[in-house]
């Protein structure tokens, strides 16, 4: 049984200039964990029993980076399933797409994690070590162009 996991890949909006794209003022939250190689990621976790994916997905988010359901927005539309093995075991993780609706809201770390940035696309894949989710965050960056 694979092992399953959900969370949210967080973006917001600066304030840009008129004549500039949109899509050049989009950030990514990513957080550094506190465990293992220091790895960087969106806020996700392990679904609890009785707990349905887009609901782990808000919890983890909460715990993980201290934001509230109300503080996002979910984008209709995006969802992702990425699928890796951790210690020999098959992974399943499921993101979806949230705005932060004022980009100003606090982020609170939990102890799982040590750091965080928000990061413009290049940034954020390079602090997204892993390809599956460097190819995540361009597919999200490109979701989000299209709909410009």
């Amino acid at each position: 049984m694979a092992v399953r996991a959900c969370g949210l890949i967080i973006y917001r909006r600066l304030q840009s200039a008129p004549s500039s794209k949109v899509t050049d003022h989009i950030e990514y939250l990513l957080l550094q964990t506190s465990y293992g190689t220091h790895h960087w990621t969106p806020p996700k976790g392990h679904v609890d029993p009785g707990e349905d994916d887009l609901q782990t997905a808000f919890r983890e988010t909460q715990e993980e980076a201290g934001l509230q359901a109300s503080h996002l927005t979910l984008i209709e539309g995006y969802k992702k399933e990425l699928h890796y093995p951790v210690r020999g075991k098959p992974k399943t993780v499921i993101y979806w797409l949230a705005e932060m609706k004022d980009c100003n809201t606090e982020i609170k770390l939990s102890e799982e994690h040590q750091a965080f940035q928000w990061l413009k696309l290049d940034d954020a894949c390079k602090f997204a070590e892993y390809e599956d989710m460097q190819a995540t965050l361009k597919e999200v960056h490109q979701f989000l162009c299209s709909k410009e």
